[in-house]
């Protein structure tokens, strides 16, 4: 009864939808503001309806309710708690589900929180997110309802792909979501505006705090299915350039160049139909990563493998949402007034230069991501993003340190790059560092090495001019800190981010150290940096829904006792599918990881281990560039309008 409880929700959801996303938008073309309130209650009850779906589906999961066939293919009574409710979104039909519980998530929030928008345009931009509810929501109960009925009911179930038994699963696909669905309030709020015919501060300054949530879910769902992919699938790697990686790297590139364009159209009312432009791509992208993941035409780990009709209904959602807000645009663009003039060289400037490169660089990976799938003879790999990706990527992480401190309107170059000279000279030593520490190394990778500390000390000068560090007593600048704007910080936060993420992935890419031997038990194998493993030998013992080769080995670093690693070797029966359970040693200066192997005929068992430099940062980055978008979106003034240009007086008349 319960699962037909969640199914009449989800119709429920789709009348609901449907109401949202018509009766407002006829409410507000007559400026009738009845029709236009019926917005908001209709988009918190769109969320209570599929919340009771979720719900449902979740419960069926729990207590193993195998006549639901989604739970029958996904999961097994055996399966830890953990893994049944994660099962939920580990499937096409509950992943969806997920989905638009994000979306009418995101609608209510706009409903219940944004007071501060005019009435119109805040109608406007429920209807249109109720219009992607209608189009997401007809699809799963079309075509990937989760609460079909097996009768009989089996015993027992399938189980769920083993890779994503893990908890990593717990957070990745719903941060990722967060991400994803989360532009699609951008996408709303740049079709709402086109519909009106208006983008101005006050739309940038409300727009932005969207974008800036979903930037930083995102950033964390990237993070998390990175570290996820090196630690669960025993390759030693964090980013492999497959398309479904590709898929989220795309929406976060143009969503990071949409929130630097959003910027400049509130303070500088400029810009206007560029970032309307970049917010209709982002949430396209997004679409597109949809796309690739459930239409069936890549094979990747983190696809859902469905049939090739599903996919045809999902890009006639993306051709129909996509194609229609471009149309929107390609009509309305034009009248846009183009606002405030500016020279080259100011901020300005700098941000439309970081955004061109940002979105051509977007570019390339769209087309290394697709074209393989039009010509299936080419393969695209690592060396294609290297010789166009990092190249274009390269001027961005220069540029991004320079902007902060350039003038709005007209910069002075020549004074900005004074101000960063111990900037500069700091991220020389650091290459001297490194190139010391290392005892060589590529060139590349020095520079790599300087452009990350670069960036991260380029932050710190940032905040140290603002507060004019060494120019008034410590005290004042301490108090001027503390009343620095948190958007202020946030930009500086999201910045170092990147600039440590950068040393990491320089670190790991050019000075990781790999070995792979046969090794019997009292095997000693050196790696690298004075670290040793000693290997006493595998046991055998039964986890729940599976089976485990355990590997005991000993960590030693200069001939002294580290910590014990125990990597293991699973096979799940009901799925027939081994995995592989690494050990990781993490310390802030990089990680010792060991995969184990298959066993040989002779006893002994094929080791993978690694060496990874500064590895860590990696992730580490994401998260202090996510935790600067969170405290800038923490500031007032972005929950705020920007206030109105005061009308010119009107002459005086004659008495």
């Amino acid at each position: 009864m319960i699962p037909e409880l969640g199914h009449y929700a989800l119709v429920l959801a789709l009348i609901l939808a449907l109401v949202q996303s018509t009766l407002p938008l006829w409410g507000a073309a007559r400026r009738h503001p009845g029709l236009m309130a019926i917005a908001e209650p209709a988009a918190t009850l769109q969320l209570a309806a599929i919340g009771i779906a979720f719900a449902a589906l979740t419960w069926a999961y729990v207590v193993s309710d195998f006549s639901v066939a989604l739970v029958a293919n996904n999961s097994l009574s055996t399966k830890p708690m953990l893994y049944k409710v994660t099962g939920v979104w580990g499937n096409h039909e509950g992943s969806m589900l997920l989905w638009v519980l994000i979306l009418a998530l995101f609608g209510a929030a706009v409903a219940l929180f944004g007071g501060n928008l005019p009435a119109t345009l805040k109608a406007r931009v429920l209807a249109v997110q109720g219009m992607i509810g209608v189009g997401f929501l007809a699809f799963i109960i079309l075509t990937s309802n989760p609460f079909l009925r097996f009768d009989p009911a089996p015993i027992d179930g399938r189980d769920m792909n083993p890779l994503l038994q893990d908890p990593g699963l717990a957070f990745h696909p719903p941060f990722l979501y967060l991400g994803y669905v989360g532009f699609s309030m951008a996408f709303s709020f740049a079709v709402a505006a086109l519909i009106e015919g208006r983008v101005d501060p006050a739309w940038a300054r409300w727009v932005r705090p969207w974008t800036l949530a979903a930037w930083s879910f995102l950033t964390v769902g990237i993070a998390l299915g990175s570290y996820w992919a090196y630690y669960e699938l025993g390759w030693g790697g964090w980013w492999f350039w497959d398309p479904v990686e590709n898929a989220s790297l795309m929406p976060w590139l143009s969503g990071t160049a949409l929130l630097h364009s959003a910027l400049v159209v509130e303070k500088r009312d400029a810009l206007k139909s560029w970032t309307v432009l970049l917010a209709i791509l982002t949430f396209g992208l997004s679409l597109v990563g949809t796309f690739l993941v459930r239409s069936g035409i890549i094979t990747s780990v983190h696809a859902f493998a469905v049939d090739p009709e599903r996919g045809v209904f999902i890009l006639l959602l993306l051709a129909i949402t996509v194609g229609g807000a471009f149309t929107l645009y390609a009509l309305r663009a034009p009248r846009l007034k183009l606002g405030g003039v500016f020279a080259p060289i100011s901020r300005e400037g700098a941000l439309v230069l970081n955004n061109l490169l940002i979105c051509t660089a977007t570019l390339t990976v769209f087309f290394g991501t697709l074209y393989p799938l039009l010509d299936k003879t080419v393969s695209v790999g690592k060396p294609y993003y290297q010789l166009t990706f990092v190249p274009l990527m390269t001027p961005v992480v220069v540029a991004m340190v320079v902007a902060p401190l350039m003038a709005w309107k007209r910069g002075d170059l020549s004074g900005v790059l004074g101000r960063l000279k111990f900037a500069a000279a700091g991220a020389v030593i650091v290459a001297l560092a490194a190139l010391w520490l290392q005892g060589g190394g590529p060139v590349l990778a020095l520079l790599g090495i300087a452009f990350g500390a670069w960036v991260v000390l380029g932050a710190a000068t940032e905040i140290a001019e603002r507060v004019r560090l060494f120019r008034i007593p410590l005290r004042d600048s301490l108090s001027r800190a503390v009343g620095l704007p948190r958007s202020a910080w946030g930009t500086a936060f999201a910045h170092a981010g990147l600039g440590i993420a950068l040393l990491g992935m320089i670190g790991s890419s050019y000075w990781s150290t790999e070995r792979l031997v046969l090794a019997k038990p009292g095997d000693r194998i050196d790696l690298a940096a004075g670290y040793a493993v000693e290997f006493d030998g595998v046991t055998a013992q039964q986890g729940p829904n599976y089976q485990t080769s355990l590997g005991d080995l000993r960590l030693l670093h200069d001939g002294a006792f580290v910590t014990d690693m125990a990597p293991e070797k699973r096979f799940y029966p009901v799925a027939q599918m081994p995995t592989s359970e690494v050990a990781i040693h993490t310390t802030l200066a990089g990680d010792v990881y060991v995969a184990l192997g298959e066993p040989q005929a002779d006893g002994r068992w094929s080791l993978r281990l690694y060496h990874h430099p500064l590895v860590p940062w990696i992730w580490g980055g994401a998260l202090v560039m996510a935790f600067g978008g969170a405290l800038s979106l923490s500031d007032r003034r972005l929950r705020v309008g920007a206030p109105r240009r005061a009308a010119a007086p009107a002459a005086s008349q004659p008495a």
